[in-house]
């Protein structure tokens, strides 16, 4: 079953130079987390100010819910945080 992205919500996570968003397996919440060397593969030009990385999320959201996707159903069902990272896009 492929996860699904109801909630629009994303956050930026200054300490960890990471956003945070959400996908559902049904009713299970799980939560994934992007790092900015990640999104600078798509928006290599993007500000290190939370706008900036929010901008460069948004700008990519179509991939990034796709490796969101790949990361759960490979990593099986027993996690409820990935980290996706640079290897994964």
């Amino acid at each position: 079953m492929k996860l699904s992205f109801p909630n629009p919500c994303r956050s930026f996570d200054a300490n960890s130079s990471r956003v945070c968003f959400w996908g559902y397996d049904r009713t299970i919440e799980v939560s994934f987390f992007v790092g900015m060397d990640a999104l600078k593969r798509f928006c290599p030009d993007m500000s290190d100010a939370e706008s900036g990385v929010l901008k460069a999320f948004d700008a990519a959201l179509d991939q990034i819910h796709e490796v969101a996707d790949k990361v759960y159903t490979r990593g099986g069902k027993g996690l409820y945080a990935y980290i996706l990272a640079v290897e994964d896009f």
